[in-house]
């Protein structure tokens, strides 16, 4: 039985390269279009935040989350692949969601309260994902955990603001 983490190979010539790049290529895609949506959510709630502190600590994670999505970008271009747009269903969900609360309460605690759901998602998502792409390359698996912790920090900032 195998060990949860480590990955079974079949010794073929080529196939061991082929499971590293698909698992790398899909963890990527996986990161970029979590960035999306995190990117997507502060700019639509950051015009709408009052306070000058939270407007700060969304607008540095905005440019924290372009700059790691441009690396991710970068990593995809490597193996010829565009990445990939959020869910469609995750996207108009999200939208709902923030649309529905700002129309009752607009105020920086609704505002916090939504971004760090949306990074407590990210979160789960993004542990589920390195675990379903074990077999990704070193520096790809770096990459996502990098967003975990971006993600969990943020979630953490907002507190303040609950």
């Amino acid at each position: 039985m195998p060990i949860k983490g480590t990955v079974t190979i079949k010794v073929q010539k080529g196939w061991i390269i082929t499971v590293i790049e698909q698992d790398t290529v899909k963890l990527l895609r996986e990161c970029n279009a979590g960035i999306k949506m995190g990117v997507q959510a502060i700019d639509e709630l950051l015009p709408k935040a009052e306070e000058k502190g939270l407007r700060e600590v969304l607008s540095k994670s905005k440019r924290e989350h372009e700059k790691l999505g441009d690396q991710t970008h970068e990593r995809l271009n490597d193996y010829h692949d565009e990445g990939k747009e959020p869910h469609p269903v995750a996207k108009g969900m999200s939208w709902m969601k923030t649309n529905m609360k700002m129309a009752m309460e607009q105020s920086d605690h609704v505002i916090a309260d939504l971004i760090t759901d949306g990074c407590n998602m990210g979160v789960k998502s993004l542990s589920r994902y390195l675990n379903q792409y074990a077999a990704a390359d070193e520096e790809s698996k770096d990459i996502a955990k990098k967003l975990i912790r971006m993600e969990e920090d943020l979630a953490v900032k907002m507190r303040d603001y609950l």
